[in-house]
């Protein structure tokens, strides 16, 4: 009869100990995820891969639109370089902390570092951009199509139902 005891206890101790973890994550424990995350480099990366994807919509729409400049993809990488290299990360992360400390414990907070230091969490950090961009790519095709069908949408409902006009009140001019 002890030996089922301890062996109950035994294997629901990580449940136990999951279910008592209440405290919230300190701002030093989320930094501590930032850094195994590797999350300044991450977003970086994230922030490339969307700015091609960015690219690449703004292009088709214009070339569906007959408009497409000849300096377009030249002016754009700049554009979107500007906008990468001059992005506050490091304000956008520290602005992240409280919303983690809100919602995750630091027992979460432990077992993410934990996967992250990993080999199998690293791979995941490094291979996420990568991902993400293969997707966007074959996502966007889809997504063109759909954001011209809603635009054109948008387009019907308001040219057959225009929208009210709003009355000036001459005391206001």
């Amino acid at each position: 009869m002890f030996l089922m005891v301890t062996l109950c206890l035994a294997l629901s101790a990580p449940c136990l100990a999951q279910a008592a973890d209440t405290d919230p994550a300190t701002k030093d424990d989320v930094i501590l995820y930032f850094r195994t995350m590797h999350s300044n480099d991450m977003v970086q990366k994230m922030m490339e891969v969307q700015s091609n994807s960015m690219r690449q919509l703004f292009h088709d729409q214009l070339a569906k639109e007959g408009e497409v400049p000849a300096d377009f993809d030249t002016k754009m990488q700049k554009m979107m370089g500007s906008l990468i290299k001059d992005m506050p990360i490091d304000e956008m992360t520290q602005a992240m902390i409280p919303a983690y400390q809100k919602h995750v414990t630091r027992g979460d907070i432990a077992a993410m570092n934990a996967f992250y230091a990993s080999a199998v969490g690293q791979k995941v950090v490094q291979e996420l951009p990568v991902v993400t961009q293969e997707g966007m790519q074959e996502m966007m095709p889809i997504l063109s199509k759909y954001l011209s069908e809603w635009k054109e949408k948008v387009d019907k409902e308001l040219k057959d139902n225009p929208p009210a006009k709003t009355r000036t009140d001459p005391a206001k001019n």
